[in-house]
């Protein structure tokens, strides 16, 4: 994320700029004068520096020598051609007057750190650069600031011998993270062993697990190696652990203490050497408490911590994974040349996903088979539009309905409107309270969208509508 500096004394003004960069995804500091911005922080850790050009103290333009090769942007009220040609001889890499239109400013900002990037910047590209790495060995898609985290993390881990917990709800991909670990380890040439504890029968996890000898059991025939001593020399992936039994967690506390186990009906126990990679969906700590999980094993586990985020939280990154799922299911197929269609693609980028990845994946699967031309629609994918765009604006956390729950919905009067009518009604009843910009944040639209559908629809603006109310009443308090 692209670090700003705004160096401005009024509090206004640097408030509202601050909040109109963080909602374009920048990271912004604060300064009232070049002398707190000297003292507070270290200009080398910015992508740009926008200062006004008259400051308490010293003006802003003192600051294009102190920030070095961070570009300076000038905002001066006194819109002179003088005021600009000063700023931009004594180095400034541009200026803009106030007050200025938003959508200037971030035109500006974008085009100023595109066309001088800084140190900072290029170290952050390559370690992007090598964070992506790590998670495409791995088969592992995602470019959101969260994946990136990942992945970088997992580069940092991979090549030590510590325990890994990793944390992500049902469906995330914890099991290609325990393998990119396992990838970029020293021990990658070695076996990787993975176990889903919540797969395995409590009665058999610890014959599983740890083996056992001729005779230890009825039906023991023979003796048998246990999973942890298969994957000695490796990496142990155990897979939803917070499933483990009671029982069977005691002893692979002591495997992880003394690097040894013992097998069922032995009295000899063997050393072993294995890295060991845990996950689980589940809340450990929470359990620990409760009694339902041992604390010791807990924190023995949790040495190097890796969280995933779920599908719903990683932005753009759920179009690309999902045209490449499209891409990889089609060639599956031998039908080359699908593709999403317009509303699919805002059925996907909209919905909800509680089964993260793995539903997004089988619901491409779905979708490929019963589409008979190229496009995907969202019919195919089982995803209901209209139900999802409406539960988003209302901004309720209800998931979309599919079509085989809609049944249970139509019922309920406010579900049977279509998006257009409740657009209407809810801008009809908002519009005096609300002003064009608080309107479209709450419909999830651009003010120009806004203004489309009201000539679409034939609802002109309120007169003397939100933002004189509220004007009104800030003055009165």
């Amino acid at each position: 994320m692209q670090q700003i500096l705004v160096v401005e004394d009024e509090t206004v003004i640097r408030t509202a700029l601050r909040r109109l960069l963080e909602r374009s995804s920048y990271e912004v500091s604060e300064a009232g004068s070049v002398q707190q911005a000297e003292a507070e922080f270290s200009f080398g850790d910015f992508d740009l520096i926008i200062s006004d050009l008259r400051l308490p103290g010293a003006p802003g333009t003192d600051l294009i020598k102190k920030a070095g090769d961070v570009p300076v942007l000038i905002m001066t009220s006194y819109a002179s051609l003088r005021s600009a040609v000063d700023s931009m001889r004594m180095g400034a890499v541009d200026y803009i007057a106030k007050p200025f239109d938003h959508a200037d400013m971030l035109s500006a900002v974008e085009r100023i750190i595109a066309d001088h990037p800084t140190a900072r910047a290029e170290q952050q590209k390559e370690s992007q650069r090598k964070a992506l790495d790590a998670g495409n060995g791995a088969g592992i898609v995602g470019k959101c600031p969260a994946m990136l985290d990942l992945f970088e993390h997992i580069g940092r881990f991979a090549p030590t011998e510590s325990t890994v917990l990793v944390l992500g709800e049902t469906g995330t991909g914890k099991e290609l993270v325990a393998r990119s670990v396992h990838q970029r380890s020293s021990r990658a040439e070695k076996t990787l062993i993975s176990v889903n504890c919540a797969a395995i029968p409590d009665t058999l996890i610890e014959s599983e697990l740890f083996g056992y000898e001729k005779g230890a059991f009825t039906g023991a025939n023979t003796s048998r190696m246990g999973l942890i001593e298969a994957a000695d020399g490796g990496t142990l992936f155990l897979d939803e652990i917070g499933e483990l039994p009671m029982e069977a967690q005691a002893r692979l506390l002591r495997f992880i203490q003394e690097g040894e186990i013992r097998r069922i009906g032995s009295v000899h126990s063997r050393k072993v050497n294995v890295r060991l990679i845990c996950a689980t969906h589940r809340n450990l700590q929470q359990l620990s408490a409760e009694g339902q999980f041992r604390q010791d094993l807990y924190y023995r586990i949790n040495v190097l911590r890796l969280s995933l985020p779920p599908l719903r939280e990683r932005g753009k990154d759920i179009l690309h994974l999902a045209e490449k799922m499209v891409e990889s299911q089609s060639h599956k197929l031998g039908r080359q040349g699908m593709q999403l269609a317009p509303k699919a693609i805002q059925a996907i980028t909209t919905y909800q996903w509680p089964g993260n990845v793995r539903e997004l994946e089988h619901a491409i699967e779905r979708a490929v088979v019963l589409t008979s031309g190229t496009e995907i629609d969202n019919e195919s994918l089982g995803i209901d539009l209209e139900l999802v765009n409406i539960n988003r604006i209302r901004g309720q956390d209800g998931i979309a309905a599919t079509p085989m729950q809609r049944t249970s919905t139509a019922s309920e009067p406010q579900e049977d409107l279509s998006l257009e009518d409740y657009f209407q009604r809810f801008v009809l009843e908002h519009q005096d309270s609300m002003s064009e910009t608080e309107l479209a944040q709450k419909l999830g639209v651009s003010r120009k969208c806004l203004w489309e559908r009201r000539q679409r629809f034939g609802i002109p603006r309120s007169k003397g509508g939100g933002t004189t109310r509220r004007r009104k009443t800030a003055n009165e308090g």
